[in-house]
Order: C-alpha cells, then sequence, then structure tokens
C-alpha cells in the first residue's frame, strides 16, 4: 500500500505536515523551557502524538532542535538576500537590510532566541548553523559593498561585519524592551546611523 493510500484509509496525517507540526510544537516547548529542560516527552505531550510517532520524524532531541535553528537561519538569510535585491539605491538598501533583522525578531516572535540566544552554542553542529547564518549574511552585504563602493574584499566584509553586528544587536535590544519604539522609528534611527557611516564615509565609485 503506498504512503498516499495509507495516509487516506487510516487518516493519517501526510509526512511533511506532521514535521510541520511537531516542529511548531517543539519550537513552542524549546523557547519557553530551553534546550536542556526540555524532553521528548514534553514535546510530543504539546503536540499531541505519542513519542514513538515523535521518533519517526525525529531520531533525538538534537536532531530536532536543530532542524528548527536551520529552519530560522534559512528563513534570516532570505530576508537578507531579499532586502538587499530590494533596491539599486544603497541608502535604502541599508535601510531594508537593518529592516530585514527587525523583521525577523518581530514576526519570528520568540523564535529568533533560537539563532541568536541558543542555549546550545557549545554543541558543534548548533554552532555551525548559527555561524552560517551570520557568514552567509555578511557575504551578501559584502559583495554589494565591494561592488558599490569600490573597497577591497577585506575592508568590505569589516564594513559589512559591523552593519551586521548593529543590525542583530539593536533588533535584539528592541524586542526585548517591548517595543517601546515604534518598529518604523526604530529602523529609521539605526539605518540612519549606518548610512551616515556607510553612505557617507565610502560613497558610490560608479
Amino acid at each position: 500500500m503506498t504512503e498516499t493510500r495509507e495516509t487516506t484509509v487510516r487518516g493519517r496525517m501526510p509526512r511533511d505536515v506532521r514535521r510541520a507540526q511537531l516542529l511548531a510544537a517543539a519550537q513552542d516547548v524549546f523557547v519557553v523551557n530551553g534546550y536542556h529542560a526540555t524532553g521528548m516527552d514534553d514535546i510530543a505531550e504539546r503536540a499531541g502524538v505519542s513519542k514513538p510517532v515523535l521518533y519517526q520524524h525525529f531520531p533525538g532531541k538534537l536532531e530536532l532542535y536543530l532542524a528548527l535553528v536551520e529552519n530560522h537561519v534559512d528563513a534570516l538569510i532570505a530576508r537578507i538576500r531579499a532586502a538587499l535585491a530590494s533596491t539599486t539605491d544603497n541608502k535604502a538598501r541599508v535601510r531594508a537590510t537593518v529592516g530585514a533583522y527587525f523583521d525577523f525578531v518581530h514576526d519570528e516572535g520568540s523564535a529568533y532566541q533560537l539563532v541568536f540566544e541558543s542555549d546550545l552554542r557549545g554543541e558543534p553542529v548548533v554552532q555551525a548553523a548559527i555561524s552560517r547564518s551570520t557568514n552567509a549574511c555578511v557575504n551578501e552585504i559584502t559583495e554589494k559593498i565591494t561592488a558599490d563602493a569600490g573597497l577591497d574584499p577585506e575592508r568590505a566584509r569589516l564594513l559589512a561585519v559591523g552593519l551586521v553586528g548593529m543590525s542583530e544587536v539593536t533588533a535584539r535590544s528592541w524586542i526585548a524592551s517591548s517595543r517601546t519604539v515604534n518598529k518604523s522609528e526604530a529602523v529609521t534611527l539605526i539605518s540612519t546611523l549606518a548610512w551616515r557611516g556607510i553612505g557617507a564615509g565610502f560613497p558610490l565609485q560608479h
């Protein structure tokens, strides 16, 4: 019997839908309890499934946690790429990039903690996923600065690291402060600071 037929007959949830459900449940539990205080029992209970069903999709807690981290890393990288591609005006591009970080911490809810504040950074596979996020975003921004500001890759990369660091830290601070400043205004403040440094100090070369 095929999986599709089996799903129809037994009323089982399609595998990709079940996986998404389990990830959503795990995210809720991990965000509240942290990795170390969370058990597979907690996640199964939250998802309303038995532990065997959970283990059919994820061999262990680490693999489940890593899948969540990878999902959010991919989402952040996609946001940064979209921001950089959204315009050819560099001032608007800086604002869009800063805004992408604020949108990430706002739209992902507390799940941004899995990428920026993970309590499992000491685990090599998790650290590798988080590093992939930072490196990919820095590389994308470096490419634009190198092309537009006429800087060599090493100097352009330092500026990109600065923009990423500024955007990430301020976005996290903003969300932690209960968003006392309107998001649009916060993005304007930080992007103006960044633009006056990058745009004024390193004008377009062509």
